[in-house]
């Protein structure tokens, strides 16, 4: 890595590489850093082109109907002769539309000499790198060009709203790309996919969804209305309900998640898995074909296989300084309403009553009851009430 400590244009800019590749031979491809929507093939193009002509520069162009702010491809007999920046450019020649791209294939060792003969006698009183162009023609040197395909390609982005622009572009060419790999998008214009993620065949992708990072998803999935995934990797035939945000998690094939659930970093759901509506998960795994349904809150917890966690179950991880865990064996059933205070162990096939604080393991195949007994006082409420006038 190397560092233009003092900025005086991108030909010093790149003058400041020679002292790490002087001696190498063959072929340096510059690329602009600003230019998200390049497409492999464009370059793919231009190096080949390159070689070919054995020229000493390639410059990538393309021609599009506001140049405005770009650099002009001037030719002479159809040939390169120039690259005219828009603050030096004549009015002639601001109505060119081939522009630079400010991308190029050079040939080494030939690209320092011709570093060396640039001047900055232009009205920025900076050392251009698009000067080369004319400096390699003075010498006797070969110049070519290659025309990108889609003009969009080579964007750069110098506001917000041009960014704003290019991730746009980005969306619809993956979005085009699943939906040609046989993903159903309902509605394309609002389904944010990132560049990486991978989405399986026959999967139904409602709007509002947004999948980011290296989300992986199965196989014949449906992700319902205004989903978040980030970094999830789901199975086959998993459903995603309405409203739901999964991060750092992963869900086994044949699960439900949702809706409004909320799977946190560290979780894993097991094939078959069931997680309900208003369930809160956070590095949690839970067993092949246990169930979460309704309203709870499982942290730090180990659930087995076939267990069913009743709805408005918690588990109580944290004692202010430590998080604990709750382990849930195989099979066991957690009634409604209950607070397992970790560290706690439900083991294999045991009961915990509904409404239970439970603060001591329960034995295998076991009932565990901690609960109060209910009192009734009568007429409690005649006395209570002031009496109405």
């Amino acid at each position: 890595m190397v560092l233009q400590a003092e900025q005086r244009g991108t030909a010093h800019a790149l003058q400041q590489t020679e002292s790490g590749l002087s001696g190498l031979s063959g072929t340096l491809l510059l690329l602009s850093g600003d230019v998200p929507l390049l497409k492999v093939h464009s370059l793919t193009r231009l190096l080949g082109a390159h070689s070919q002509s054995g020229a000493a520069a390639t410059v990538l162009t393309a021609r599009v109907g506001q140049p405005f702010g770009y650099g002009r491809i001037v030719r002479e007999g159809g040939a390169i002769s120039s690259i005219v920046e828009e603050r030096d450019a004549s009015p002639a020649q601001r109505e060119i539309a081939e522009i630079n791209s400010g991308i190029y294939a050079f040939a080494l060792p030939d690209l320092w000499e011709g570093l060396r003969e640039i001047s900055a006698g232009n009205s920025q009183g900076e050392f251009y790198l698009t000067d080369l162009v004319g400096v390699f023609k003075t010498q006797g040197r070969v110049v070519e060009t290659v025309l990108v395909d889609d003009a969009v390609s080579i964007r750069g982005i110098n506001s917000r709203n041009e960014l704003a622009e290019a991730g746009a572009v980005m969306r619809e060419r993956k979005n085009q790309e699943l939906m040609a790999a046989g993903v159903t998008l309902v509605d394309p214009a609002t389904t944010y996919v990132d560049a990486d993620v991978e989405v399986g065949q026959d999967t139904v992708i409602h709007p509002g969804v947004i999948l980011e990072g290296s989300t992986r998803i199965g196989e014949a999935c449906e992700i319902h209305g205004y989903v978040r995934l980030q970094n999830v990797t789901l199975g086959d035939r998993v459903t995603i309900g309405n409203f739901c945000v999964l991060v750092d998690s992963s869900v086994g094939s044949d699960s439900a998640v949702g809706p409004c659930a909320h799977v946190r970093p560290g979780t894993v759901v097991g094939a078959h898995g069931k997680v309900g509506n208003f369930v809160e998960l956070k590095k949690t795994s839970l067993g092949e074909g246990s169930k979460v349904n309704h309203l709870s809150y499982l942290g730090d917890a180990q659930v087995g296989a076939g267990v069913n966690v009743g709805a408005g179950t918690i588990t109580c991880n944290y004692d202010g300084t430590r998080k604990h865990v709750t382990v849930i064996e195989d099979g066991a059933f957690i009634g409604s309403g209950t607070q397992l205070v970790a560290p706690v162990t439900v083991g294999k096939g045991a009961y915990v009553a509904a409404g239970s604080a439970i603060t001591e393991d329960v034995p295998e195949a076991g009932l565990g009851i901690a609960r109060a007994r209910q009192r009734n006082v009568e007429r409690w409420a005649d006395r209570a009430r002031p009496e109405k006038g």
